[in-house]
């Protein structure tokens, strides 16, 4: 069963029942539970089907998509231009390794580079690989580049930091549940307070060779930094010669209304780290992008994957790329996400704390925890709109960037209409 794309978004927005006791639904929940591994607590709702912004569950019910997999599917589900290239790849070769070439690599790399205006590129699968590739390039860099003496690296990152959940990655967030019971922890990280350039020149030392941050932290409930906070980075990062490594996994690629994060302060870091949409919602595809000077400190054999630029991710990030250079998906972010800001800010809505926007991603804080987050989200799974809690009292949105301004504003309505 497929979404029916041509109906308007007000059609079957009325109240979701429950899924029925028997139901497809609650089997598939059941197994779920017997067996996997309880490392999530997601919604009660089990996606069967999806095209564009739309959603259907296991029992055909209906729902608007505004998380849209944390930004993995910035392009909406099943876009036909992703699937064609994965389809055509998937008739000719899938998987090589990287024990020899295949004919997706080279143009990929070439195309990413240059949409980053940067020189070279190394592929990975997950954001969080793309991180921990980011920190060892960082650490080699700085033992062969600048000087730092072996094993002394340091880099400093932000308070409310969500990189992943490597066990490297954890050890320098501060969030309890991330981080408790999961150690030894990896040493070399130094923590200051997100938006003060002021707190990272003070933590630098000559052991330092990079500065990790998100230029918006999503995890923690899409906090945009004060402007020119990004330039004053990349000031202090020039002055001291410290690499300036941007976590764009969910900031990137469209998102906020520009390609890149960085790009709303015209800046450049030294290294990109990409991810999610960078597969199309279809196949898991990171890398990182940097200049020759600090991605060429690598050799045969110092770092890789498997399936690291595989030619089926390959072929798909590059009809990515493809769609990102037409700044069509760029502009909707920006127009749609500023027209969503605006009428709730315009609501206002008593139990809103804050409203954060930029572009199309949306944190609502609420003044309080009475009626957590969670529970709010339940409320708009009822009425067919998949959103999701952080931190108690924040509801994140980040809806495909195909989404109509008619979708944009039934969001909207749905949220004044819990809230």
């Amino acid at each position: 069963m497929t979404a029916d794309l041509t109906a308007p978004p007000t059609v079957d927005t009325g109240t979701v029942e429950a899924a029925p006791t028997g139901s497809a639904a609650e089997r598939l929940l059941d197994l779920e539970d017997r067996h996997g591994a309880h490392n999530y607590h997601p919604l009660p709702v089990v996606i069967a089907t999806a095209e564009g912004a739309w959603v259907h569950d296991a029992d055909g019910r209906r729902y608007l998509d505004a998380l849209a997999a944390y930004s993995a599917v910035n392009f909406g589900h099943g876009h036909p231009g992703l699937i064609a290239a994965a389809k055509a790849q998937l008739d000719r070769v899938t998987l090589t390794s990287r024990a020899f070439h295949n004919d997706q690599l080279g143009p990929f790399c070439a195309e990413l580079a240059e949409l980053c205006g940067m020189d070279r590129v190394l592929p990975m699968n997950t954001g969080a690989e793309a991180v921990e590739t980011g920190i060892k390039t960082a650490r080699k860099w700085g033992y062969e580049v600048k000087g730092v003496p072996d094993g002394q690296a340091e880099i400093i990152v932000m308070e409310g930091n969500f990189h992943g959940r490597t066990t490297t990655i954890v050890s320098f967030s501060d969030d309890p549940v991330a981080h408790d019971h999961f150690g030894p922890y990896t040493p070399g990280f130094v923590r200051v307070p997100y938006g003060s350039a002021q707190a990272i020149r003070d933590a630098i030392t000559p052991n330092t060779v990079a500065v990790l941050l998100e230029p918006v932290q999503g995890e923690a409930g899409v906090v945009v930094p004060p402007a020119g906070y990004l330039q004053a980075v990349r000031d202090v990062c020039d002055e001291q010669r410290v690499l300036m490594i941007a976590d764009e996994i969910q900031a990137g690629l469209g998102r906020t209304g520009k390609t890149f994060a960085c790009e709303h302060e015209g800046v450049v870091p030294d290294l990109y780290l990409l991810g999610k949409a960078l597969g199309g919602g279809i196949v898991p595809l990171s890398a990182v992008v940097g200049s020759d000077e600090v991605l060429g400190v690598f050799g045969p054999g110092q770092h890789g994957s498997t399936f690291g630029g595989n030619p089926l991710a390959c072929a798909v990030g590059r009809e990515v790329i493809a769609l990102l250079r037409t700044g069509e998906f760029q502009q909707r972010a920006a127009e749609l996400g500023q027209r969503m800001a605006d009428r709730l800010a315009a609501a206002d809505l008593p139990r809103v704390k804050e409203i954060r926007a930029h572009g199309l991603w949306l944190g609502v804080e609420m003044v309080d925890a009475e009626l957590s987050a969670r529970q709010l989200c339940e409320q708009l799974l009822e009425r067919g709109l998949l959103a999701k809690d952080t931190h108690e009292t924040t509801i994140r949105l980040a809806p495909p960037l195909v989404i109509t301004p008619e979708e944009a504003d039934w969001i909207v309505d749905q949220l004044i209409a819990v809230l």
